[in-house]
């Protein structure tokens, strides 16, 4: 039986919020599914131009990335601190696309956790190997050195989000997911491995859900493309209720 809370987190990456993301209905699940939950944790992470207007409706809002120093000359980047100044408290840390579009290392990725720590902000850490390491068989040495590189003592969230399987249609079965995230769990330090969630990314869906979300290890779900989809999301949290209450 699982005692963490689950996390649903919806990255909406580079589109609009979804029109009914920003009803504020109040608490009301049937206008908003991305309303916060009683018994679990849901967070949207929309891009920078949305946040005022997420937090308007009365969402749990979480910045999709952000730099590890406070100001200085980095065009276009926002700071873990300007951040935390306009509301955020969550943000998402080492995401694939942005380790392979802007070139972001373990170092930086690093640097971005304890930064949102000293902000008191949550991080969300997105570790995950490619198609081609996992069919080479290193996934596992790439998922132990990117956590490697983290502060594991800290209260974090880890999203392991196999990079073939995101935005590609392609999901790990339940049971491939399960083994990495017993693995990852086994390689957090012994006094953070209940306390630590961590969640799935890759494809997850209305349809995939519930079975995911079943694994004893498996604490929630990174979600891309369905939780753009306020009907879809909608049963994802549904999937993520049911499993909630049977535990």
């Amino acid at each position: 039986m699982k005692s963490r809370r689950l996390l649903l987190a919806a990255n909406w990456k580079m589109n609009a919020a979804p029109k009914q993301a920003l009803v504020n209905a109040h608490g009301d699940r049937s206008l908003n599914p991305y309303h916060p939950h009683s018994d679990i944790d849901v967070v949207v992470f929309p891009t920078v131009l949305d946040l005022r207007s997420c937090m308007d409706a009365g969402l749990v809002v979480g910045a999709q990335c952000g730099h590890a120093e406070a100001l200085g000359a980095h065009t276009g980047d926002i700071s873990m601190a300007m951040l935390k100044g306009v509301g955020c408290r969550y943000v998402l840390c080492g995401h694939s696309e942005r380790r392979t579009h802007h070139g972001e290392t373990d170092a930086d990725v690093a640097a971005q956790v304890v930064a949102a720590l000293e902000q008191k902000m949550h991080p969300v850490v997105c570790i995950g190997e490619t198609l081609e390491e996992r069919e080479k068989g290193h996934a596992e040495d790439v998922v132990k050195r990117q956590l490697k590189a983290l502060p594991l003592e800290s209260d974090i969230t880890i999203a392991y989000e196999p990079v073939w399987a995101i935005g590609t249609g392609k999901t790990a079965s339940a049971k491939q997911a399960q083994g990495m995230h017993a693995l990852i769990r086994s390689l957090l330090p012994e006094d953070r491995q209940e306390k630590t969630r961590i969640l799935y990314g890759g494809s997850v869906k209305a349809d995939n859900a519930e079975e995911l979300l079943r694994q004893p290890d498996i604490d929630g779900a990174l979600i891309g493309g369905a939780s753009l989809k306020p009907e879809d999301f909608a049963q994802i949290v549904k999937a993520g209720e049911m499993v909630t209450a049977e535990s």
